[in-house]
């Protein structure tokens, strides 16, 4: 039997990793500055994640949500209060996707209308909802076109929100922090305190979508902090688990519960919730969110000095090198050469750079080196 050929794959077999490196099966090291899509948020291996999950596997690692979960309980104060939203809620679940899925489910519950507003280069999952919501008709069958009403609108346009809005049959907007796979453009500090006001306005819910840009790759714990806004539900997953599966949503406490509304099978189950609280105590006692604005400072400063890239967009240690060209040869030269994993976009020109938070200048110095050398 053979595996099902959808995944365009780099001939490389990694078999251990630590930190910020990877080691294949032949014994070579490798930076890796992608991470997984930006999975890897407090390093390979951190020999207090490992601790977490084998202790608690060695005490119990599964049961359904049809009992008590002490440990989710814990992950759920921790998380909204590390995260600065005490007073929400939270929604386990096992994906990215599967956040995206829930948190539409629950502006339609709560607004009782079912339209939707998203940005165009946006991608939020590939399942049916978060299909309908992601900017690439190519990847939705015919089954999954059209499930409901999307208006799709320029990223930091406010004549086409308000426009979007005004029929006051709008269940949500739903927006990324950082946009990953649509080449790292982001909404300003200005639009998302106006797309806040107007979504109060129009009695319409505002989802962030904080899957790969959340948990401090911003240097925030969530990229929409730095506009100090707090939307009404925030979508986790990715660096949440550090490469065990999890995924989350933050709820607003105005949005009601009742049995039945939501359900999930493995979502909250004590191994998933033993990675994510390890990753919650590792961001803080490592000063992770610190970490990421001194090294992204130092390194915003040295990018601005390699030959051929005219722009770095992103924020923190979720970063987009805009180059005049395509970048597939640069990762291939950056992976076979000089053994640097890098990420790509929908935008052909953007290199896209996702390092482990726990990352030093020192081990980002050699990506620095490896371009100057490939471009100049």
């Amino acid at each position: 039997m053979n595996l099902f050929d959808v995944y365009p794959k780099y001939s490389l077999s990694p078999t251990s990793a630590k930190g910020a490196f990877i080691y294949t099966d032949e014994g070579e090291k490798y930076l890796d500055f992608y991470g997984g899509h930006g999975v890897i948020s407090i390093g390979h291996s951190h020999p207090h994640y490992v601790k977490r999950i084998s202790e608690q596997l060695s005490q119990i690692g599964f049961y359904s949500n049809s009992i008590d979960i002490p440990i989710q309980n814990e992950l759920a104060k921790r998380l909204t209060e590390q995260s600065g939203y005490p007073d929400y809620k939270l929604f386990l679940c096992n994906s990215g996707a599967e956040a995206t899925e829930n948190a539409l489910k629950l502006a339609s519950f709560h607004t009782k209308k079912k339209k939707v507003i998203a940005f165009k280069n946006s991608f939020h999952g590939r399942t049916a909802a978060a299909l309908n919501v992601t900017d690439n008709s190519k990847l939705s069958a015919p089954l999954n076109e059209n499930n409901f009403e999307v208006k799709w609108v320029e990223l930091n346009n406010k004549k086409q929100l308000q426009e979007a809005l005004s029929q006051k049959d709008v269940c949500a907007v739903i927006l990324e922090g950082i946009q990953g796979v649509g080449g790292l453009d982001m909404a300003s500090e200005d639009y998302l305190q106006f797309l806040q006001d107007e979504c109060k306005k129009h009695n319409s819910l505002l989802i962030l979508d904080e899957i790969q840009s959340g948990f401090g790759r911003s240097g925030k714990f969530f990229t929409h902090q730095w506009a100090n806004i707090q939307p009404d539900l925030i979508t986790m997953a990715k660096g949440m688990g550090n490469g065990f599966p999890i995924g989350g949503v933050l709820i607003n406490p105005k949005i009601e519960a009742h049995h039945g509304m939501l359900g999930t099978t493995f979502g909250g189950n004590h191994l998933a919730c033993a990675a994510s609280m390890a990753v919650l105590e590792v961001l803080e006692s490592d000063n992770l969110l610190e970490n990421v604005n001194e090294v992204s400072k130092k390194v915003m400063e040295d990018l601005s000095k390699v030959p051929s890239v005219q722009k770095v967009k992103g924020r923190g240690l979720m970063l987009g090198i805009e180059m005049p060209f395509p970048i597939k040869e640069l990762r291939q030269k950056l992976l076979y050469e000089h053994h640097i994993f890098t990420g790509s976009s929908s935008n052909p020109n953007v290199l896209r750079v996702l390092p482990p938070l726990s990352i030093s200048y020192a081990e980002f110095k050699p990506f620095i080196k490896a371009l100057h050398k490939i471009l100049s």
